[in-house]
């Protein structure tokens, strides 16, 4: 189901949140530890049977989704159950994209050792979801939204995890309800990673919503 751009639903208690959030980092130093961890199988079975104690508590209250979108007050989408940038969610990194003074996207990213696809390498996969997320808020940025319709990455060299680089997302043109965005994965030393092209597509109940805001 999409969700009415023009109802954000009620972001519900700011402190629990940012429990939540504290929790989902520990998650993630979790997963990492579990991906990493040389430990005797004695130890990898007592872990185990705390972590089923530990999940069973949280299951004792259960939301019926994730948790709610919202407008932040300076008009921007923000999902904290996203799994790109869901602070609260554990299988986000969580990105955290900023607008650039030209109307894109920017995100600084470090993928972990979680995310490895070939040896030492990340998951082309887990690349191609991040410009997903990435190229589409560059569609907000330019004052339109949409739904992925087509979605192109060129590998041009396998990306490592550990090290800092840099997306980059930016509209290249708009017509009616579709909008064409182009983006890049750069390291640390400008060299170009990966490319993409993507099209997304307003769906016309969302160009109404945007019309009147």
């Amino acid at each position: 189901m999409m969700p009415d751009l023009a109802q954000p639903q009620e972001s519900g208690d700011g402190t629990r949140f940012a429990a939540l959030a504290v929790l989902a980092q520990q998650v993630r130093d979790l997963v990492d530890a579990v991906v990493l961890t040389d430990v005797p199988e004695e130890e990898l079975t007592a872990v185990t049977a705390d972590l089923v104690a530990l999940t069973e508590r949280l299951k004792e209250s259960r939301r019926a989704a994730p948790l709610p979108h919202e407008w932040t007050p300076d008009g921007r989408f923000r999902h904290l159950g996203n799994a790109v940038t869901g602070e609260c969610n554990p299988h986000a990194l969580p990105l955290v994209i900023e607008r650039t003074p030209e109307g894109g996207s920017r995100a600084e990213i470090t993928f972990r050792p979680t995310h490895e696809g070939p040896p030492a390498a990340v998951h082309g996969g887990v690349i191609a979801m991040i410009f997903d997320h990435l190229l589409g808020d560059a569609v907000a940025a330019s004052g339109a939204a949409g739904l992925t319709g087509t979605l192109s990455v060129r590998y041009r060299r396998p990306v490592p995890y550990g090290q800092p680089m840099t997306a980059h997302a930016a509209v290249s043109r708009g017509e009616g309800r579709k909008t064409w965005v182009e983006g890049t994965l750069t390291s640390a030393g400008g060299t170009v990673l990966a490319e993409a092209t993507a099209l997304f597509i307003t769906p016309a109940q969302w160009a109404e919503a945007l019309g009147a805001r």
